[in-house]
């Protein structure tokens, strides 16, 4: 099976999701359906899917069969990607998701129009974080209802568990980043927050769940988990360049992440590199959501004459050599799947959005 043929499960992965916010509806008190219909529209929205389809391909590592059994799992990691943009929403003060408002902005504009009591903003912000909390319950009704045998259920769900304590580690040590100045956070800072945050909940877990599901023991996942980690950390440095504006006409993608002020490898390299002058570029954009197109492009240009973005692209094929030479050294990754792996690996690094 190549990725490609994952694609062909991914109307039944959106039915799955459908019954899952049906179901929760069905059990629900009449008064909380309305917000319900929130989140399933939020989850429904979009998105690539990634995440869900890294679950069947990890079933189908596992087992060489077809992975309609995994699509409940599956669907489980579409609701914690919910849970988790919900929140990211509100910490990074976002507007739109996926084309439309986010959902604490939706709710916030919904309390400003009914007149309702008390503060708008609080409201959304309120409301929101509980949304967000309420997509975890789906999660892991997924994982214990998936069609297993209970040891691989168990397994499953405390890889689940361990992913999200790590990825919450991760998002704590990002926002603290974000309180420091450019030239106190380092390297080996940036790279932290994406092995614990993306690339745990964005490649190595979701592969794992789904290997567990189909029948793989913990410790015959060593060389998967690492892999996916690798290669889900030089996923964020990509996510990381797209996001700063470099091959925007490919992207569609503008320099939020300088005007948010994130502190990436981009950044934090580019510090060490400049000048005091090109320090004084970035400062007039970091974190400056007012920030004028040409001042944007002046820190750009920083970040190119420092080489800083020419040497997150090393970094970006440096993690992708290693997991491709682990995984051809790999006696735990069946020779048959092998291919599915490489073609994850292109997907996730040699995109362009």
């Amino acid at each position: 099976m190549d990725f490609e043929a994952l694609y062909r499960y991914l109307p039944a992965l959106e039915r799955e999701l459908r019954r899952s916010y049906r179901e929760a509806r069905r059990v629900s008190e009449p008064s909380v359906r309305p917000y319900l219909d929130i989140n399933e529209e939020f989850t429904l929205r979009g998105g690539k899917r990634f995440r869900a389809l890294l679950v069947l391909a990890g079933y189908h590592l596992a087992t060489g069969r077809d992975p309609r059994p995994a699509l409940g799992a599956a669907a489980a990691l579409e609701h914690f990607q919910s849970w988790m943009l919900i929140h990211d929403d509100i910490i990074d003060h976002a507007e739109e998701r996926r084309g439309g408002p986010t959902v604490h902005r939706a709710l916030a504009r919904t309390h400003l129009q009914d007149r309702g009591e008390g503060s708008s903003e609080e409201y959304g912000v309120g409301m929101g974080i509980t949304l967000g909390d309420i997509e975890e319950p789906f999660t892991v009704e997924a994982i214990l209802s998936a069609p297993a045998r209970a040891e691989a259920r168990l397994r499953a769900l405390s890889e689940y568990v361990r992913m999200t304590r790590l990825t919450a580690y991760g998002q704590l040590l990002d926002i603290r980043n974000g309180t420091l100045a450019p030239g106190s956070v380092s390297e080996g800072d940036v790279l932290a927050v994406h092995r614990l945050k993306s690339a745990m909940y964005t490649v190595a877990a979701p592969l794992k769940i789904g290997s567990l599901l189909g029948g793989s023991l913990p410790d015959r996942l060593t060389d998967l988990e690492a892999i996916g980690t690798d290669l889900g950390t030089a996923f964020q440095l990509r996510d990381d360049v797209l996001g700063a504006g470099f091959e925007a006409s490919a992207s569609g993608k503008s320099s939020n992440d300088l005007v948010e002020g994130k502190r990436t490898l981009l950044v934090v390299r580019a510090w060490k590199e400049g000048s005091e002058a090109d320090r004084a570029r970035l400062l007039r954009v970091l974190g400056n959501p007012t920030a004028p197109p040409e001042d944007v492009e002046r820190g750009r240009e920083v970040i190119r004459a420092t080489g800083s973005l020419e040497y997150s692209e090393r970094k970006i094929e440096e993690l992708t050599r290693r997991a491709l030479r682990r995984l051809d050294r790999s006696r735990t990754i069946r020779a048959r799947g092998k291919p599915l792996v490489r073609e994850v690996a292109d997907r996730l690094v040699r995109r362009n959005a």
